[in-house]
């Protein structure tokens, strides 16, 4: 997996913490893949959705319900309607359960 620099743009290994060419420092967060858009069982408040979209892009979990509540007022209600889309769209994380078979056995 490349990684690329933020600020001049040039392709780096996958192990690297700073930039060759221009220093810049190589956040963590480039290095780690994304989470699927799933909606997490655990943490979440009415289902999950700000929280699914927080998880799978690596934001603030309380700035995405912030701008969900703000949006559902400042836009008559279509990010509800965008909010109640993604409850039936995005699917729910499957549930572990101890001593289950993994899928194929």
């Amino acid at each position: 997996m490349a990684v690329f620099c933020n600020r001049c743009g040039i392709g780096l290994p996958a192990s690297a913490r700073f930039c060759s060419s221009c220093g810049a420092v190589i956040s963590v967060a480039q290095h780690l893949p994304g989470r699927p858009l799933v909606r997490p069982r655990v943490g979440r408040q009415i289902a999950g959705v700000c929280l699914a979209l927080a998880q799978s892009n690596g934001w603030d979990v309380a700035v995405v319900r912030i701008l969900a509540v703000l949006g559902f007022f400042f836009t008559s209600g279509f990010v509800g309607v965008a909010y109640v889309a993604g409850w039936i769209g995005i699917p729910e994380e499957p549930i572990d359960l101890p001593g289950a078979y993994p899928p194929g056995i």
